[in-house]
């Protein structure tokens, strides 16, 4: 199985969403990192076939086969995606039950098979979805009177019922608590060997040990395309750590990068990210796919990652 994208721009009026955005995706989980109006969303609404490119292919291929452009293939294609939108549109009178029902008819789900054997294929598949997102016990709960996390796991369920083949997240994970977020984490590696999963997150932590790729977009282009190891490879010997007091900590603040403030004991603990050492009593620090981004980015990752 292979998607292949190729040369796809997009632009609105003279602002340029995607620049030739080039990659070739496998099997694996693929992650998306860039501040807002980086292109994430109109990449993802593109290769759904929600937005038409100005320009390039998209093609995909399964078992040795030809490749085939995708809008050519049409509802082929689509049947093959799971999309989940970073603010999905859900009928609130609905059950959650009663919502993955209609979701599985439109995905025609079961269709090898007929009558009670297909419901029953179809009821399992949904009560197994449902405990891996934790939402066995609210079934038949509307829709209307969910948490926002409780909704951000529905989105999930919906988009992985049907065992697509393409799994496309956006903000997979936006709302949960700690021990949430592990758990859908998990559960999208776990699925993720036979699927291309694409992840747009603005959670750093949750794609930098199960992503088989980082693809940093800035402004509609690449910027970056590597496993996470390789991307913090590129700042080792760039992040630091200093121990100071408080009266001196602005003073760093004005004078360097700093992405993290702590305290051990009575000291204060900047984390800085710098090419030469910010101190003679700075020690090196492991970098993590966070001070990449950030090194990267700069404060343009304060705006956020849409």
């Amino acid at each position: 199985m292979k998607l292949d994208l190729s040369n796809i721009s997009k632009s609105y009026g003279n602002n340029k969403a995607l620049t030739n955005f080039t990659a070739s995706l496998e099997p694996g989980i693929y992650a998306l990192l860039g501040p807002n109006g980086s292109g994430k969303s109109t990449l993802m609404n593109i290769i759904t076939d929600n937005l038409k490119a100005d320009s390039g292919i998209i093609t995909y291929s399964e078992n040795g086969g030809e490749p085939e452009n995708i809008l050519d293939m049409d509802v082929r294609f689509r049947e093959k995606l799971g999309f989940m939108p970073q603010y999905p549109g859900m009928y609130s009178g609905f059950s959650i039950e009663k919502f993955l029902w209609y979701i599985a008819a439109l995905k025609n789900v079961g269709s090898h098979l007929k009558g009670k054997e297909r419901k029953k294929f179809i009821a399992e598949r949904i009560n197994e979805i449902l405990v891996a997102v934790e939402l066995d016990d609210v079934a038949r709960r509307k829709i209307g009177a969910l948490s926002g996390g409780m909704k951000q796991r529905l989105a999930l369920a919906q988009a992985v019922l049907g065992d697509p083949s393409i799994l496309i997240l956006d903000e997979p994970t936006a709302g949960l608590d700690p021990k949430q977020r592990i758990a859908i984490r998990n559960y999208i590696s776990k699925i993720a060997f036979n699927k291309i999963v694409i992840i747009a997150t603005h959670v750093v932590s949750d794609v930098e040990f199960v992503a088989k790729d980082i693809i940093i977009l800035k402004k509609g282009v690449i910027v970056d395309y590597a496993p996470p190891a390789q991307l913090t490879e590129k700042i080792y010997g760039k992040v630091w750590n200093v121990y100071t007091d408080k009266e001196s900590a602005d003073d760093y603040q004005n004078r360097f990068r700093v992405t993290n403030i702590s305290r051990d004991d009575e000291k204060v603990v900047l984390r800085i990210i710098s090419e030469s050492k910010p101190d003679e009593n700075a020690v090196a620090a492991q970098p993590s796919l966070e001070d990449y981004y950030l090194y990267v980015f700069g404060d343009e990752a304060a705006s956020g990652n849409q």
